[in-house]
């Protein structure tokens, strides 16, 4: 028999690790129901036009044929690499059955031919929620989204979160204010100031003929971050010294306009989950797309991990126009990798089964069986055991299991009881009103010691 091989980039849980796995996307989904998201549900594949788009996206998409092909004449099909194309492909085949501003959210695995890493996969579940308009947004649905996300990845058991935010509003305006035109190509080379530092930048900038002033003045509102409205006058000291261009008025009112959306951003967020967000000028990426709002959030502690959590504010969903929205995406299997990795959580159990129904003979297996099936009418997920062996290695069986309880039938008249294995307690029991403790009933997440 060949040597089983495993294949890089196509994580595979064991059933403890998919309890934090399962666990995190429940609480994900719980938090997203109760602001009102609907779940949709789209296709793995795409066609590959639809899918590579413009972008860069071309080389990491794999792409479906059938091996007995034979002239099938029907697209060439791709597994989509993120859950965005998708969306604005249902979103422009199903616009007239769906109610505006359509609320989603989406847990999916999508699939990506990138250099596997820590973190990075090949195979992935990711969670986007998106609020979409048809003509018009309000921008107060910015600090719904990003509130969302926070109070969703609150609900995990992490260190904390820091969800740095920009807006690229305020960003374009402070660009043009200072004689900028290709606001597209600087945002691009800002966001490589953790890579190439500003000495870096500033190099870039001048290549591209970005006059020295206006390379510093950028550098000096990349250095900008608060997490209140503090900022705001410190962007304002800076605009007020380095403006060039002669007509600012509009530039000005731009990065005005920019300036309010942060604020609220800003203030939104920490009402609702103190210590959240940070406004950070030096956040660019994406801003080359974002129309406003921008977010990329990091886990406390584990910077190294890059963004868990970004997303932003665009103009249109749809290539074309129209549509436009807000939205965020974790890459849930990246964060679960470091949860994991790190060990941040644990399992309390890798199986469902609260309770193991012991056999004290085969002849009386269905009387267990009984039992057991009492217990799983009331919601207690139970196993019978699968040998009449002696009782201490029935418990020895449990405990491999990590099952906490083990029900022993009565004989002759004499009562059911129940035995904790873990503290060695024991008492009567009967299957019709008998319940373990709520944090038995379910394997559940938490911090690892």
């Amino acid at each position: 028999m060949a040597r089983v091989r495993p294949l890089s980039g196509y994580p595979e849980w064991t059933p403890a690790q998919r309890v934090v796995e399962s666990a995190v996307i429940d609480a994900l989904k719980e938090v997203f129901t109760l602001h009102g998201f609907a779940e949709i549900e789209t296709r793995a594949v795409e066609t590959v036009e639809r899918l590579a788009g413009k972008s860069e996206a071309a080389k990491e998409i794999y792409t479906l044929t059938r091996l007995n092909a034979d002239g099938d004449a029907d697209a060439r099909l791709g597994l989509h690499f993120d859950l965005t194309v998708p969306f604005a492909r249902y979103v422009e085949e199903f616009q007239n059955e769906l109610a505006f501003p359509f609320k989603r959210f989406q847990i999916q695995k999508v699939w990506r031919g990138e250099r596997p890493q820590e973190g990075r996969y090949r195979e992935f579940y990711q969670a986007d929620i998106d609020v979409v308009g048809r003509q018009s947004l309000p921008a107060h649905l910015d600090v719904e989204v990003a509130v969302v996300m926070a109070r969703a990845l609150a609900a995990l058991p992490l260190p904390g979160v820091t969800m740095r935010v920009n807006n690229r509003r305020l960003v374009e305006g402070f660009y043009r204010g200072v004689g900028i035109d290709d606001i597209a190509g600087a945002l691009r080379s800002v966001d490589k100031l953790d890579k190439i530092g500003p000495d870096g930048v500033r190099a870039e900038l001048v290549e591209q003929q970005v006059p020295e002033t206006a390379a510093d003045a950028i550098l000096e509102l990349a250095r900008i971050s608060a997490p209140d409205a503090s900022f705001v006058n410190a962007v304002e000291d800076l605009w007020a010294t380095t403006t060039t261009v002669a007509d600012v008025a509009d530039a000005e009112a731009q990065l005005r306009e920019g300036l309010a959306q942060l604020v609220a951003l800003v203030q939104g967020v920490n009402a609702a989950v103190p210590g959240t967000a940070i406004a950070d000028l030096r956040i660019a990426r994406g801003l080359d797309y974002y129309t406003g709002s921008v977010y990329e959030t990091f886990l406390d502690g584990h910077e190294d991990l890059g963004s868990i959590c970004s997303g932003g504010r665009y103009d249109s969903l749809v290539a074309g126009g129209g549509f436009p929205g807000v939205g965020m995406s974790i890459g849930v299997s990246r964060l679960v990798s470091r949860m994991l990795g790190a060990g941040l959580v644990e399992a309390t159990r890798a199986v469902p089964t609260a309770v193991l129904v012991a056999v004290t003979d085969e002849e009386t297996r269905a009387a267990s069986t009984a039992i057991a099936d009492a217990l799983r009418g009331r919601g207690i997920a139970t196993e019978v055991a699968p040998t009449a062996a002696k009782f201490g290695k029935q418990i020895q069986h449990a405990d491999r299991r990590g099952i906490p309880f083990v029900w022993f039938p009565g004989s002759e008249g004499a009562s059911d009881e129940v035995k904790d294995i873990r503290s060695g307690d024991q008492v009567p029991a009967d299957a019709a009103t008998w319940e373990p403790p709520a944090e038995d009933l379910s394997p559940r997440i938490v911090p690892a010691d």
